[in-house]
């Protein structure tokens, strides 16, 4: 006889204890139910963090989420470069008949997942709205070498590189282990750095602990004089480098530390670590434009389901927001 669909809520903890998610899931810190755990403890409200359920005999799916006053949103901060669901898409629409609430939210989604949970929300009964909201730049390495990656970079890049690496001034190091006198040097450069203070040092701390402990932290650090001036925190899972964090001291930005580190992490991560892909996360910052060949579009998935007139409002003002959209955008551009 055929299982019957499971479906129930659960903490993180419980969702972590259930043997049958480990296969579902992903090959990144934003699909790993511990890295999502850690987000929660130092960043987020852990009394409101859940993870719905859906499985049989035929498969299992698995939907994150806070509970936002009374609306269901991603379980996820800046620190995710994307949310998504995990497992299969089939028994999505059973996990958004059964959310205990009547409007959601799920941003950054990537294209396909954005498609799939929309559709499932559809088939729940659900009113959908999906639209672009970020951008993501990407390096598909494409079986490059560094030098044939490099070959190709802008050749105002490829001279500041050379002139500044042939003076000499700036050592590079990478490092895979996680050690608390390398990250007090990140931490410092951080604080130096044009980057707005940290939303939470110790969750980055903690992370960057637990990927040292999985053997995918990859940490560069550039000296000038025996001095940090520039870090990076990098992490490599699944044939693909995911660029967390950059940060140098304004102060020795004539030497370039940032540039002559962010070849080095390049080339360890291509040449030695072997990925195929190269993220760089949110955002669409032009320096990122430099070292990428590819942008991809993130998503915001809001729905309300249809019989809860008291959330009517939220929905008339959105559907009209994208109504006025096109008249806007043409009036800027006609």
């Amino acid at each position: 006889m055929a299982q019957a669909l499971d479906v129930y809520h659960a903490s993180l903890k419980e969702a972590q204890a259930d043997p049958r998610l480990v296969a579902v899931q992903g090959a990144s810190p934003f699909e790993r139910l511990d890295w999502l755990a850690l987000l929660a403890e130092h960043c987020l409200d852990e009394t409101k963090a859940h993870v719905t359920v859906a499985a049989d005999d035929h498969g299992i799916a698995a939907l994150p989420w806070l509970d936002d006053g009374g609306q269901i949103v991603a379980l996820a901060n800046w620190y995710n470069f994307y949310v998504r669901f995990l497992g299969d898409q089939n028994h999505l629409s059973e996990i958004a008949r059964s959310l205990p609430h009547a409007r959601a939210m799920f941003a950054p989604l990537p294209e396909e997942d954005a498609t799939g949970l929309a559709e499932a929300f559809r088939r729940a009964g659900w009113i959908v709205i999906a639209e672009p909201c970020d951008s993501n730049h990407i390096l598909p390495v494409n079986g490059r070498s560094f030098a044939e990656y490099w070959a190709d970079r802008p050749g105002a890049l490829r001279e500041t590189f050379r002139r500044k690496s042939r003076k000499g001034e700036v050592n590079v190091r990478l490092v895979t282990e996680f050690s608390q006198a390398d990250w007090d040097a990140y931490e410092a450069i951080y604080k130096l750095s044009w980057k707005p203070g940290e939303g939470s040092p110790e969750f980055l701390r903690a992370w960057a602990q637990m990927e040292s402990g999985a053997g995918r932290l990859r940490l560069g650090i550039a000296e000038v004089a025996d001095q940090p001036v520039a870090a990076q925190f990098w992490t490599v899972e699944g044939g693909t480098a995911f660029i967390h964090k950059l940060a140098h001291d304004e102060r020795f930005r004539k030497q370039s530390p940032g540039t002559l580190l962010s070849a080095a992490m390049f080339e360890h991560v291509i040449d030695r670590d072997g990925v195929s892909l190269i993220d760089f996360g949110t955002g669409d910052d032009p320096y990122k434009r430099d070292w990428m060949e590819e942008v991809r579009t993130r998503w915001r998935l809001r729905a309300w389901r249809k019989r809860a007139v008291r959330h009517w409002p939220s929905l008339l003002r959105a559907l009209a927001a994208r109504t006025l959209q096109p008249l806007v955008s043409k009036n800027r551009h006609g």
